[in-house]
C-alpha cells in the first residue's frame, strides 16, 4: 500500500502555502485588471481555492475546504490582501502573475496526488487529480478575468510538468519512500520546469499536418 512517510502533516502544510501563493497570483490578476477590493479579494479566493475544490469533488472529500475549512478561506483572502495592499508596479505585474502561478502550479499538483492517494485513488486517478489541482486555481482565476485559460494558449509547458511531478509522487509513495525532503524536491523541480519553459520558450508540438503533398 502506498505511504508517505513525514513526521509532520505534509499535505495541509503544503496545501497553506499552495493557497496563499495562488491567492496572490489571483489578486494581482485582479489588480492587473483594475478590479475593485471586493473583486480582488474574489479573485484570489477563486484562484487559491478553485483547484483545491476541483479535487476535493472528484475524490468525494465533501464539502471541499475552500468552503469548509476556515485556515485556507482566511489564507486565501490574506494572500489576497497582501497582494492587494503590496502589489508591484503594473507594467511588471504579468511577470510576477506568472513566477506566482508556477509556484502555486507546483504546491498544487503535489498536494492534489497526496490527497487522491489518502482517498484510495488508483495511482492514474491520483495523477490525474494531482494535475487538474494544479490548473484548476488558474484556470478559474483566467476565466473570471475573460482570459484564455494559461494551460490552453500558446501551446505552453503548463500542464506536462505538473503531469510528470505528479507521476513521480506517485511511484515515491507506490514505493514506500515519499517524504518531505523528496515531497518539497518534486515541488521545486515542477516550478523550476515551468519558469525554465518560460524563460526558453518551450513548448509542446502544436496539430500534426500531416506530409507536404498529402
Amino acid at each position: 500500500m502506498p505511504s508517505v512517510i513525514t513526521e509532520i502533516p505534509l499535505e495541509p502544510v503544503l496545501e497553506i502555502f499552495g493557497v496563499f501563493v495562488g491567492a496572490m497570483a489571483g489578486a494581482l490578476a485582479g489588480v492587473r485588471k483594475q478590479l475593485d477590493a471586493f473583486g480582488i479579494l474574489v479573485l484570489g479566493w477563486a484562484a487559491g481555492l478553485g483547484g483545491g475544490m476541483l479535487r476535493d469533488v472528484l475524490i468525494g472529500a465533501v464539502p471541499p475546504v475552500g468552503i469548509s475549512d476556515w485556515r485556507f478561506i482566511v489564507t486565501a483572502v490574506l494572500g489576497g490582501a497582501v497582494m492587494y495592499f503590496f502589489h508591484p508596479r503594473l507594467e511588471r505585474a504579468r511577470r510576477f502573475i506568472v513566477v506566482l502561478d508556477a509556484g502555486a502550479l507546483a504546491l498544487f499538483t503535489v498536494v492534489g496526488t497526496l490527497k487522491g492517494l489518502e482517498y484510495g485513488a488508483t495511482p492514474v486517478a491520483a495523477v490525474l487529480v494531482g494535475v487538474m489541482t494544479g490548473v484548476g486555481g488558474g484556470v478559474l482565476r483566467d476565466l473570471l478575468t475573460a482570459e484564455v485559460p494559461v494551460v490552453l494558449q500558446d501551446r505552453q509547458l503548463y500542464a506536462t510538468p505538473a503531469l510528470l511531478g505528479a507521476s513521480v509522487t506517485v511511484v515515491l509513495s507506490e514505493l514506500g519512500v515519499l517524504g518531505l525532503s523528496a515531497s518539497v524536491g518534486i515541488v521545486l523541480v515542477i516550478f523550476v520546469l515551468r519558469v525554465a519553459a518560460l524563460r526558453l520558450r518551450l513548448s509542446v508540438p502544436g496539430p500534426w499536418r500531416g506530409k507536404a503533398g498529402l
